[in-house]
């Protein structure tokens, strides 16, 4: 092992621990009922996140092991138009915050919807809306978390840890301050997560770049490699344009319906703090992407020959940096997948505890009893994603790609047009639900349907989803008096 650079990572792992033990005195507060209620405090922060923290949350939530790890990996394979296809990913908070902004924030407050499912649970008031979108979130979430795992150990295995030794220490920690800490612990992490991320692709660009002589001389190198490796299309024109345009259904609007980004447009303290979070969110997205999707493009002649496309920013890191610094820039993916993965951990945890088990088990359950059931629940999940994530994938980044694709298929039209379309009913909801999940595994796992029409395959799937929501609504009776006084009176 190499004890420079792995003394770097223990520093950034403390001041994780600090933020830990932080946020661990207002959950305890919340326990002894002298702070926010428990729930609110545990899965929301008490909705009282600023403009900054706000911001960092989003990017570093969506900012994961398929931004650091396997998005360049597929880039050093597929060289600079897969670096072009992922600043689609660019306008992620704005997207979020102006599609749901105030009108979702507002409704959260005076609904008490603390989680995604209370949102839809009082907007539609079906229980069969509410067991399908939790079993969606535990199946796909679970999927997720297995690639950020993964790519968290390989980070590890770049300072010369086993995989299976890195896969340990990132579970104990991630485990130890989300379940002591709950969502405020996470949103504070994501912040000094994000910092970490935005400075440590600053450093390794650089280092690239000069590694490789200049971006000219890099490019030159490419091309004699493989004059695909710098054409929009990438090699063997494995990026079409139909491909190309329906990708940004994926990474771009299609992530409005993801619980863990959807759910901070719930946790923000006041307009001003949304604001000031979309001037800052869409700018430091959009650099985090570009500069490490390059430093994976560029890895083809910088780090020529690497077996597994997932190492080529943990390779490129230790190659053209100092030990020292490469352990202290290592600290920014691993920071990365850290800052989704406890987003992750913290939904799953909320759709068994609040949403399927509140709800349909034991209603009367005290707040110490939800307490202990949380930590438990956040445990049990967590050790099931690591043993799950000791057979990794060859390459991660298609395993997060099917996760988002699911979730969207299942949540994108039942929260939007829940928002914004009066005759949006139940009966809708959960005819789009069935039909975009249904029709999406079907296409991407049973008859193997990769590229319906040439497009990626979310957006067929999408685009069934809405029919079935539009017509099953129209044809069904409207949604109730109250739904509506509640929602637009």
């Amino acid at each position: 092992m190499n004890w420079t650079m792995m003394s770097a990572l223990v520093v950034y792992l403390v001041g994780v621990y600090l933020l830990g033990y932080y946020s661990w005195a207002f959950v305890a507060r919340a326990r002894a009922g002298t702070g926010a209620g428990f729930m609110r405090e545990y899965f929301i922060s008490g909705r009282d996140l600023g403009g900054f923290v706000l911001a960092m949350t989003l990017v570093a939530t969506y900012v994961s092991a398929g931004s650091f790890i396997g998005g360049p990996g597929t880039a050093y394979t597929q060289g600079l138009g897969w670096v072009f296809l992922a600043m689609a990913q660019m306008p992620t908070g704005y997207l979020t915050l102006a599609l749901l902004g105030k009108r979702f924030a507002i409704l959260a407050r005076k609904i008490n919807a603390v989680t995604i499912v209370d949102y839809l649970k009082a907007r539609y008031e079906s229980d069969l809306v509410v067991i399908l979108a939790s079993i969606s979130i535990v199946a796909f979430l679970m999927a997720s978390m297995t690639a950020q795992w993964v790519g968290a150990a390989r980070v590890l295995q770049a300072v010369g840890m086993s995989y299976e030794l890195g896969l340990a220490i990132f579970a104990i920690t991630l485990l130890i301050y989300v379940t002591v800490g709950g969502f405020r612990a996470v949103a504070l992490t994501d912040a000094l997560q994000g910092m970490v991320m935005l400075v440590g692709t600053i450093a390794i660009i650089i280092g690239a770049v000069s590694a490789g002589g200049g971006v000219e001389n890099i490019v030159r190198t490419m091309y004699k490699t493989n004059p695909d490796l710098i054409t929009p299309f990438g090699v063997k024109n494995f990026i079409s344009v139909p491909w190309v345009s329906s990708f940004w259904v994926l990474v771009g609007i299609g992530l409005v319906g993801l619980p863990q980004i959807a759910v901070r447009a719930m946790a923000y303290r006041d307009s001003k703090a949304m604001h000031r979070a979309i001037i800052i969110g869409t700018p430091v997205a959009g650099f985090l992407m570009l500069g490490m999707h390059l430093v994976g493009a560029f890895g083809a002649a910088v780090v020529p020959g690497i077996k597994a496309g997932d190492l080529v920013v943990p390779t490129v890191t230790t190659k053209v940096l100092p030990e020292w610094l490469a352990g202290m820039f290592l600290a920014g993916p691993l920071a990365a997948i850290m800052s989704t993965v406890d987003s992750m951990l913290i939904l799953v945890a909320s759709s068994i505890v609040k949403d399927i088990w509140l709800n349909y088990v034991n209603p009367k359950m005290s707040d110490r009893g939800i307490a202990n059931m949380s930590t438990i629940v956040t445990i049990i999940v967590g050790v099931v994603v690591y043993v799950t994530a000791l057979k990794p994938p060859p390459l991660l980044v298609w395993l997060n790609l099917f996760a988002i694709a699911g979730l969207e298929a299942t949540f994108f039209w039942p929260i939007l047009l829940g928002l914004y379309w009066r005759r949006a009913n139940a009966p809708g909801a959960i005819a789009s639900m069935l039909a975009g999940v249904g029709s999406y595994l079907y296409f991407d796992q049973v008859i193997l349907w990769k590229k319906p029409l040439g497009m990626h395959t979310v957006v067929l799937p999408l685009i069934l989803a809405l029919v079935a929501f539009v017509v099953v609504s129209c044809v069904t009776r409207k949604p109730s008096r109250e739904i509506e006084e509640k929602f637009w009176a």
